[in-house]
């Protein structure tokens, strides 16, 4: 079926439409709950990480030396360092991206992470959104993305739908005189890392954002990256502050980037991908809960009635999930929960029918 994207004007700076600011840490902070609303792997950072993070506390007295962890970065991508930007995790390089270029027409695709359309609105540029239907499955066609756009963001997999893109189809909306930036934050829990467009440098204007916090539990320590051309690279690092990466986190990419730690990650990916299967499996029972599209990510996005209520009842009854009405093109029908292992699955389930659902 033919997908139809519908493109919203440019809302004013001050839309409180949606709340961009909203996050799913938010849902969690007393610590009481069962954390299906935040997207980090649980049981992490692994115990080699946090020795490995441990034994650079002794170089703090020095300035941070980003370059063997730039280089650790390209060589794990088969890129140049100069292709190589390390950022105090994805969020900064979205604000980077907002303040270093200059863009006239930015174009965020929506369902997506927030923190995009915020950056840029905050920076003071007029945003279009382009809607993505639950009707086809939140998939992406390129033709449906304004002609006009000299920056799209996307994520890929899309948080919250879960939905994988193909990399050919993302590439479609590259084109010279235009920034495609392609959010790859759980691309990594993704096996294969299949459809991913990190290291390619025949994609015009393209920027890939990685990020090492979900994969590896580093939400509180602050590290990403970005791969592009080296005069995009150029442009971000003058807007960034000095030292904006910590050495704890240096410490935390070089290692992250090693080869036991991408096969761990790989394993990982494995196993969300049958702890996924086991959840849809079990969400299949309920005909008031559907699942749009085919989720590939560590999240599943849930459309239900009464799913605010849903959402209130789940949480006295010990579970935390994500609110879905803060993204743009989703509304209070729509709740967002981390993939998690069986056990806590078959919880959640037990406790989804316990509060009505059926």
């Amino acid at each position: 079926m033919a997908m139809h994207t519908r493109t919203e004007p440019a809302a004013p700076p001050d839309d409180a439409s949606y709340d961009l600011r909203h996050h799913g840490d938010a849902e969690v902070r007393d610590g009481t709950l069962t954390d299906l609303a935040v997207n980090v792997r649980t049981g992490t950072p692994p115990q080699w990480l946090r020795e490995e993070i441990a034994s650079s506390l002794t170089a703090l007295a020095a300035y941070p030396d980003g370059r063997a962890a730039r280089a650790a970065v390209a060589a794990r991508h088969g890129v140049g360092p100069e292709r190589v930007l390390l950022t105090a995790g994805a969020a900064e390089a979205f604000v980077l991206l907002a303040r270093g270029l200059e863009v006239r027409r930015p174009v965020v695709v929506h369902p997506q992470f927030t923190e995009p359309e915020a950056a840029l609105r905050d920076a003071g540029h007029s945003v279009a959104r382009a809607l993505l239907r639950a009707a086809d499955g939140f998939r992406l066609d390129p033709s449906d993305v304004p002609v006009e756009a000299d920056l799209i963001v996307i994520g890929n997999p899309t948080n919250p739908t879960s939905v994988l893109h193909p990399a050919r189809v993302v590439a479609e909306l590259a084109r010279p005189g235009r920034v495609l930036v392609v959010d790859e934050a759980f691309m990594d829990a993704v096996p294969g890392e299949r459809e991913s467009l990190a290291g390619r440098t025949d994609v015009p204007g393209l920027v890939v954002l990685r990020s090492l916090t979900k994969t590896w539990g580093l939400a509180g320590l602050r590290i990403g990256y970005v791969l592009a051309d080296p005069e995009i690279i150029a442009a971000l690092e003058r807007a960034q502050p000095l030292w904006p990466v910590s050495t704890p986190a240096l410490a935390a990419a070089s290692a992250c980037m090693r080869p036991e730690a991408l096969a761990e990650a790989e394993l990982a990916a494995r196993a969300y991908a049958r702890d996924r299967a086991y959840l849809l499996a079990g969400l299949r029972e309920f005909a008031q809960v559907s699942v749009c599209g085919e989720p590939a990510g560590p999240f599943v996005l849930l459309r239900l009635d009464r799913a605010a209520e849903v959402r209130a009842r789940l949480r006295e009854a010990g579970f935390a999930v994500r609110r879905g009405d803060t993204f743009p093109g989703l509304g209070s029908q729509w709740i967002r929960m981390a993939v998690r292992d069986r056990g806590t699955t078959d919880r959640f389930l037990a406790a989804l029918a316990g509060v009505g659902v059926r």
